[in-house]
Order: C-alpha cells, then sequence, then structure tokens
C-alpha cells in the first residue's frame, strides 16, 4: 500500500447499558431526558434557510435549548470525551480513521499532531494526476435513523433501549439534519461498517481516498487513470447506506486538461497550494483593512474588530500552506490591531457584574457562563491595548470567577 491507513474504531470496551448510566453519563435527570424524548419533532428546532455556496438554499434547524443541552453533552461525553472542566482526555473514545476529515477534533496518534481539517485531506492527494470527487446529494437528510442507531448500538456497544434513546434525539423526523450539534459527528461515523473495506480495496489499486463529511475524493499519480472500477465500488457502498449520489458534481478530472483541486487547494505539487487568484483576494483584504484603519477612530469600532478578524483569519490561511507571503502580511495586520473605545469599559464591567452574580448564586455551571467568561477575557485583550489600569482590575475580578465547570 502506498500510504498508511487506519480506520475508525471505539479506543475502549466500556459501554452505556441502562438509561440511568445515560443520564449520569449526561448529567440529567431522568425525568429531563423523558420530557426530551417526548418533545414532538417541531418542537424541538427552530428551521431557517441559508444559502450554499452555489447559490441554492439549504434547510437549517436550530435546537431548542433543552435538546442543545442534551446533544452538546453527548458531542463532548460520548463523541469528544472532556471532563467536566473543558478540558478533552488524553484518550478520547473514537480513534478516527486516517482519511476522515471535518469537523471531527485533531487527534495525536503516535505521539504526531493529526489534524483533521480540509488542508490535511487535501494534502493527502497532493501529487496526483487524476482525481475522481464523488458527492452524496443531501447527505445529512439521507442518513436515516436505522444507520444512525446502528452506530450507537455496533459501534459504541449500547445498550438497545440507550441506542434508541440518543437515536431519538439526534433526529428530526427519521434523520439527521443540518444544525443539529451532534449530525457531523454521527456523519463522520455512519459509514464506519463499510467504509474500510472499501478503502483497502482502493489501496491495492494504488488509489487514495479521503472523505471531507460528504465529500469523497480518489486520486491516482498515473495520467488519465481510468476510475470506472473505484466509482462503482464507492456508489455501490453508498448505495448500501440509502445515500443517493449528485451525478452533477460526481466527475473525474485530470492534469493533462485542468489544475487539479480538492477543497479549493491545488495538489499537483508536494504540498497543498492556494490558487494565485485567491492569494491575491488575501493580499488585497489585508489592503482594504489598512485603508479602514487609517479612518479616524475607526479601529475603535465593532465593525473594523469583525473586519479585522475575518482578514486575519483568511491570511492564516496562508501559514497552513507554508505560505512565503504569511510572515508579511500578518506583520501588517499586526500594526494594526482593533482598539478599545471608553464604551468597553462599560460593557465589559456591566459584564463582570452579571457573571459575578451567577457565580454567588451557583449558577456558575452552563456552557453559556463559559462562553461569556471566554468572550470577556478576549474583550480585555483589546482594552489592554490602550487601558492597561482598567484591564488588570478587570482581570482581577475574573480570576476570582474562573473556577466553572463545562457542561
Amino acid at each position: 500500500m502506498s500510504y498508511h491507513i487506519r480506520h475508525t474504531s471505539k479506543r475502549n470496551i466500556t459501554a452505556i447499558n441502562s438509561i440511568e448510566a445515560l443520564c449520569k453519563a449526561l448529567s440529567i435527570s431522568k425525568e429531563e431526558l423523558e420530557n426530551a424524548l417526548a418533545t414532538p419533532d417541531h418542537f424541538r428546532y427552530t428551521p431557517s434557510t441559508a444559502i450554499k455556496s452555489d447559490g441554492s438554499p439549504r434547510k437549517v434547524y436550530n435546537p431548542k435549548p433543552m435538546i442543545r443541552m442534551i446533544q452538546r453533552r453527548i458531542n463532548r461525553r460520548i463523541f469528544n470525551s472532556y471532563n467536566n472542566k473543558g478540558r478533552e482526555k488524553k484518550n478520547p473514545p473514537i480513534i478516527w480513521a486516517s482519511y476522515i476529515f471535518g469537523s471531527i477534533p485533531n487527534q495525536y496518534y503516535d505521539l504526531d499532531l493529526e489534524n483533521k481539517d480540509y488542508i490535511s485531506c487535501a494534502a493527502i492527494h497532493c501529487g496526483a494526476k487524476s482525481l475522481l470527487k464523488v458527492d452524496v446529494k443531501n447527505f445529512f437528510d439521507n442518513i436515516h435513523d436505522i444507520y444512525v442507531k446502528n452506530v450507537f448500538e455496533n459501534f459504541f456497544h449500547f445498550s438497545n433501549e440507550v441506542s434508541e434513546a440518543l437515536t431519538n434525539i439526534c433526529c428530526y423526523q427519521g434523520h439527521l439534519v443540518q444544525g443539529a450539534l451532534t449530525s457531523s459527528y454521527l456523519a463522520c461515523l455512519c459509514l464506519y461498517d463499510v467504509e474500510g473495506d472499501i478503502v483497502q480495496r482502493l489501496a491495492r489499486k494504488n488509489l487514495k481516498y479521503t472523505r471531507l463529511i460528504d465529500d469523497i475524493t480518489i486520486s491516482s499519480e498515473i495520467s488519465n487513470y481510468d476510475f470506472s472500477y473505484a466509482k462503482s465500488i464507492v456508489i455501490d457502498m453508498l448505495h448500501k447506506k440509502d445515500l443517493p449520489i449528485n451525478n452533477e458534481k460526481t466527475k473525474a478530472s485530470y492534469i493533462s486538461s485542468e489544475p487539479l483541486m480538492v477543497h479549493g487547494l491545488r495538489v499537483a505539487f508536494k504540498e497543498p497550494r492556494l490558487p494565485s487568484d485567491e492569494v491575491r483576494r488575501i493580499r488585497a483584504s489585508v489592503r482594504n483593512i489598512e485603508c479602514l484603519a487609517s479612518e479616524t477612530n475607526y479601529r475603535t469600532t465593532h465593525p473594523y474588530r469583525k473586519d479585522f478578524n475575518r482578514c486575519i483569519g483568511r491570511v492564516n490561511k496562508l501559514k497552513r500552506v507554508n505560505h512565503t507571503q504569511y510572515d508579511n502580511l500578518v506583520a501588517r495586520l499586526l500594526r494594526i490591531l482593533p482598539l478599545p473605545s471608553k464604551k468597553d469599559i462599560e460593557r465589559i464591567s456591566e459584564q463582570i457584574d452579571r457573571l459575578e452574580n451567577e457565580y454567588s448564586n451557583n449558577l456558575h455551571g452552563s456552557y453559556w457562563y463559559w462562553r461569556r467568561l471566554n468572550k470577556v477575557h478576549e474583550r480585555i485583550t483589546i482594552l489592554n491595548r490602550t487601558f492597561k489600569s482598567e484591564a488588570k482590575t478587570y482581570r482581577d475580578r475574573l480570576k476570582k470567577i474562573n473556577h466553572c465547570y463545562i457542561q
């Protein structure tokens, strides 16, 4: 085989075998779980519409507070395994496959950090001369509850009643939906029992396989490779799970006729590269931020902070692909960091007052308390650039209420 393959597996044999044990694992009462399970689907989510990159609409479902809280704890305590102080345990319960990427945590394997983002996914295919992309149509909507239950029952080895309860909480009208907190993990796991065999068969043909949620990519270092066999066995695998193919987005491409792109990155090199027009757009965004920063007092506004954060996020893409312009562009941005205004002092004071009140009333065990606490820390960092004395005072106050538990 031309590259290392590791399949998704469960790290330990411990399992949740009763509803009581499930409630204990999620730190909820049996009554809370029963109320959530009894809530009709249409009362569990707030639907909305998002626009895809191709301009088509996508239904997104925002979970209501109780469902959101339970799904978050499923993520943290079953899929990720964080402790109650929000620190990830050294040995998380899932060892993720080497070919699965996107919406799963980076992990250490053989003491090396393994990134699970789209750039690392594209890197697998560097040096390719032929590509096959297979796109699943409406991926989340077509992952039915029978396959979700299969994950809990046969991958995690939970009891039937526990698997049914978790499936109920994670599904909407019998399938996964975009917006549910657990959907991405379950989407990555739904092919755990069939995907490994396909990857091994492709590897015997010297083909590399990756999946970024629902985007399957297969590559060959042979020019004009015939992917008919690879395509047929992958489609057969997906059909076994009732997953239909988007024929319009499923196609082969060859270096002889076009630049080979995987997740927006060029892969006909030793490392993934951003397209030259994307690099130009990043440079232009830095110049735009510099122009905004030159306007009187604009660096103290919230719109400037939003634009700055978006820009530095784009510049950081250059670092991930080891681009030579990263150091220069980030240095330019560091000279025009957002600055605080006197209104920030008032806002931070009000936010800390609220946190102190919640802490004194023993209400500091929620996820949202932790989120607000971290948000205040970020704002104090900005405040410290101009109002150092006030920033120190606020940091001292936060130290007294920083002992929170994350649920």
